[in-house]
């Protein structure tokens, strides 16, 4: 097997942990064949690339770039002058936005890997040689996405600041991922003492909607802290900003490099060094427990109550006008409710989509009254729930599951397209429709019956986008391709996407200007999203890769 640098420099710490009684030889094995089965490319049932790749090509590493493009939109908060405080609790709450998020949806799986117990903990092992190497395998894939995103700012901060300020933001860098690893355990560790089995799951994935939800509410709070003064940058302290660690991680550079105290600025700076030392030997302390609770997600909750297939039933024949499609219906629903990793990679943006189409109404509230928002174009950000189609459509390709896929071609399917059209509408039923559908009706209590049409068009152009967007899964089979293979980077292909969302604000926009525009926008969707749906997804078994 390949000796990875990642091992090598691990060797030089071989001393601290033969010291802690941790067997080193076999800590460095486990991880070295973790690290080989993660650059190995799973092959697929009707080999969807043709291009060959290497054993050890690793996909997550060859993707970085796109997050070191992340790291880009830090570099400003760099070189905006001298208000510390500020500078740097954005740049951290940006940050921990982005790292964190790639955790629930990328590492989770890592964390709660269960795969390798049958193998490792079935032999006279060291248990805590067992569960360190699960850690810093999550930690080098920690290690290499955060070196992406905040190289770029590092470089930019030692040259715009000085050698103190980089190796401050080097060593608080290092403490908020240690941060970030110990509250996603603590987290699952919680939800595994009182849950188990599918149940479990389902709560895992819902803790990760709220997990988005908080992120991105934690951020503009972050920017609350601060507010403009004579063109100037003024702290305005209160007690719950305690409960935003970004703020905490600006306190330092405030304390330490402009030599600015108050009880505040203390209390932060004592936080930053103090929680995350903490909070990693709570984690050390509760890992060995921690793994025994994983054998938990193994677990199966009872048979499936017949009411439930019953109404499944019910929802495919009135959403789907053919057997075939019906079938393939009840199949992509059942993968979604079961298949764990998709929704790892998935739920997230559920969560964005919840709460971006009100970030933007509450940032406008600081500038305007209630009422005038109230009558006010601002209903458009309804636009922002659509934002999860791309996404969604993208991981549909992929499944855990990948190499059952030969069932599509041994059973008697009359047309390929009722293979697309019952597994979107049952993404979209599932995932779509109710996020849609919840805050539609509080947008319509905030502003009232006027935009019901409105919500018509919005949901008429949700069609129209699938349509569009079909053209990302066309040629390749629902659920068919290893989760392996969508770590390769395929974020770019989803910009085009969010482009064309703007698109369909701009007309909506447009429409609004003229007297009856919507009216004429929503007779033109009325026809043209049927007539797409209709000729959108017609595929030969011929086109699939």
């Amino acid at each position: 097997m390949k000796d990875f640098p990642t091992l090598r420099f691990l060797d030089l710490f071989r001393w601290m942990f033969t010291k802690q009684g941790i067997d080193y030889k076999l800590l460095r094995k486990i991880l070295q064949v973790k690290l080989t089965m993660d650059g190995r490319r799973v092959p697929t049932v009707f080999n969807q690339s043709n291009k060959k790749q290497k054993d050890d090509n690793n996909r997550f590493i060859k993707s970085l770039w796109i997050y070191a493009l992340y790291g880009l939109f830090l570099v400003p908060f760099m070189l905006m002058g001298d208000s510390y405080l500020f500078q740097m609790s954005i740049t951290f709450g940006v940050l921990m936005f982005i790292i964190m998020t790639s955790m629930i949806s990328d590492f989770s799986s890592v964390l709660l890997d269960v795969r390798d117990r049958n193998i490792l903990h079935t032999k006279p092992l060291d248990k805590r040689t067992i569960s360190l190497a699960k850690t810093l395998h999550v930690c080098i894939y920690l290690f290499f996405l955060t070196a992406a995103i905040a190289a770029i700012p590092l470089v930019v901060s030692l040259f715009a600041h000085g050698p103190l300020f980089f190796l401050l933001f080097l060593v608080e860098i290092i403490l908020m991922d240690f941060l970030i690893v110990v509250i996603t355990a603590i987290l699952y560790f919680t939800i595994l003492r009182f849950f188990d089995g599918e149940k479990l799951k389902d709560i895992i994935n819902y803790v990760q909607i709220g997990l988005s939800i908080g992120l991105a509410v934690g951020y503009q709070f972050v920017a609350r802290s601060f507010e403009l003064v004579d063109f100037g940058v003024a702290f305005s302290p209160a007690w719950w900003q305690f409960l935003i660690p970004p703020v905490w991680f600006g306190g330092p550079f405030q304390l330490f490099l402009q030599g600015e105290g108050g009880p505040y600025i203390i209390a932060f700076t004592v936080l930053t060094f103090v929680i995350p030392i903490i909070a990693l030997f709570i984690y050390a302390k509760m890992m060995p427990s921690f793994e025994r609770n994983l054998q938990k997600l193994s677990s199966h909750s009872g048979k499936e109550k017949k009411t439930a297939q019953r109404y499944l039933n019910w929802e495919a024949a009135f959403f789907c006008r053919n057997g075939e499609e019906r079938a393939f219906y009840r199949f992509a629903r059942s993968m979604i409710k079961t298949e764990r990793d998709f929704k790892l990679k998935v739920y997230p943006s559920l969560g964005f989509s919840l709460i971006f189409p009100f970030i933007f109404i509450f940032n406008q509230l600081q500038m305007d009254s209630f009422d005038s928002i109230r009558e006010s174009k601002w209903f458009l950000s309804l636009y922002f729930t659509m934002l999860m189609i791309p996404n969604v459509l993208m991981m549909v390709k992929y499944s855990g599951k990948h190499k059952a896929s030969w069932i599509y071609r041994t059973a008697p399917v009359g047309q390929l397209r009722s293979i697309y059209t019952g597994t979107i509408k049952a993404v979209m039923v599932r995932l779509f429709l109710p996020v849609y559908v919840v805050i539609s009706l509080i947008f319509v209590f905030l502003f009232g019956i006027r935009i019901i049409e409105d919500v018509v068009i919005i949901f008429l152009s949700s069609i129209v986008y699938i349509t569009i967007g079909f053209s990302m899964i066309k040629g390749t089979l629902p659920f068919s391709r290893s989760f392996e293979a969508a770590q390769d980077s395929e974020g770019w292909k989803l910009v085009p996407y969010f482009l064309l969302n703007g698109v369909f604000v701009g007309i909506h926009f447009l429409a609004l200007l003229f007297n009856y525009g919507s009216f004429i926008y929503l007779a033109i969707l009325l026809i043209l999203a049927p007539v797409l749906w209709k000729f959108s997804f017609k595929t030969d078994w011929e086109e699939l890769r």
